[in-house]
């Protein structure tokens, strides 16, 4: 496992940047800024607002595998290790494996 910072990104909680007490930018590195840009990514593509939208057992299952096949494109996953769980009737936890730091898991 690697313990450098090799991916760097601002840290976003519910939709803004957060920020110190000195109003400055709060970084994120690695798992955590790979789960972030795996999370950005499914908001962005819609996927998420079908899948909780979406009645139908069998279109939600389709609209799941859409979202596998999306996190999965990432290079910097494991490919075939992406799980998405449901945990409540709005709330998914999507888990992974990373090459290069381990277990992931994203709440959408």
């Amino acid at each position: 496992m690697a313990s450098d910072r090799q991916y760097i990104d601002l840290l976003i909680e519910d939709g803004g940047i957060v920020l110190d007490a000195g109003a400055q930018p709060v970084y994120t590195d690695n798992r955590h800024s790979i789960g972030q840009d795996i999370k950005h990514a499914v908001l962005e593509s819609g996927l998420a607002r079908a899948l909780i939208g979406e009645r139908s057992p069998t279109l939600r299952a389709d609209v799941r595998t859409q979202i596998r096949i999306l996190v999965e494109q990432d290079r910097r996953l494991v490919p075939g290790t992406a799980e998405l769980r449901e945990e409540a009737a709005d709330r998914y936890l999507l888990t992974a494996t990373t090459y290069d730091f381990g277990h992931l898991e994203v709440t959408l």
